[in-house]
């Protein structure tokens, strides 16, 4: 972890300053063959905001990052510190800085964990230059092995790592790309309760320089980690602020299902049975 890393923590609102990255979404709409998955939804993430984007299932929560992407069509604006995303292919807004995971990892099973972050990093490199044998570790990779827990399993075939030591790979394969906005897509779904624990910890680490979106249905995991918290229903924003600012809201009541909480802590969020 670098020493910057190390003192900016995420911290509700951002890390923002003059020279602080940032993600504005406009009136985003994604529609399916006339069915409106996301409905005119504005969203605004700054550098070192642990932002979770939660609601029950269907609510456009993954449609949301799909759009981002450009992994589906959209109206609106996605403005990532002055550049329009919206309209640019997939590969164009990964090379922007824009990186995303999926629910079920995506790594290069049969090659090492080591390869995989070189391959990672060697996006836009030609193939020539990616098959040559390199001297040493590039300290990119050397950080993001350090970030993720995985230095000493650098050496491992990608398929042997366990469920949550897979998420965390290609969490580091974003991070040698150098996406400064990372997109996560429920990064803790089926781990263990200390998976989850060292994965919360590694958003931590990485996300006071960066911008992180984590799409999530942990509550438990969302409480502890949040910065901020975006809710989504049917497919539109109902709720965002602090996550004791969201559990008191009473459209957020609506959406979810829960119980009084003592004292003044509003109502404790659990996912519907839906």
């Amino acid at each position: 972890m670098t020493g910057a890393e190390a003192e900016r923590r995420p911290v509700a609102g951002g890390n923002a300053g003059m020279g602080a990255q940032y993600l504005e979404v406009r009136g985003l709409t994604v529609d399916f063959d006339g069915f409106t998955a996301v409905s005119d939804v504005d969203l605004t993430l700054f550098q070192g905001d642990l932002r979770f984007l939660i609601g029950p299932n269907g609510a456009g929560k993954t449609t949301v990052i799909d759009a981002i992407t450009g992994l589906v069509s959209a109206t609106g604006s996605v403005n990532k510190s002055g550049v329009e995303l919206l309209g640019r292919k997939v590969h164009r807004i990964a090379r922007l800085g824009v990186g995303r995971t999926f629910q079920t990892a995506s790594v290069f099973e049969q090659l090492t964990v080591l390869q995989n972050l070189d391959i990672a990093a060697g996006a836009g490199r030609s193939p020539w230059t990616l098959l040559r044998r390199r001297r040493g570790v590039a300290p990119v990779i050397e950080e993001a092995l350090e970030l993720t827990g995985l230095t000493g399993l650098a050496d491992r075939p990608a398929g042997v790592l366990a469920h949550g030591q897979k998420q965390w790979l290609e969490i580091g394969m974003l991070l040698v790309q150098n996406a400064d906005v990372l997109l996560l897509d429920e990064p803790v779904a089926g781990m263990s309760a200390e998976e989850r624990e060292e994965t919360g910890n590694l958003l931590r680490r990485i996300g006071g320089e960066r911008t992180v979106v984590v799409v999530e249905h942990d509550m438990d995991f969302m409480r502890a980690f949040a910065t901020s918290v975006t809710v989504l229903a049917r497919g539109a924003v109902v709720a965002e602020g602090s996550v004791a600012e969201v559990q008191a809201d009473p459209k957020v009541q609506e959406v979810y299902l829960g119980t009084a909480a003592a004292g003044a802590g509003g109502i404790e969020l659990v996912e519907e049975n839906s």
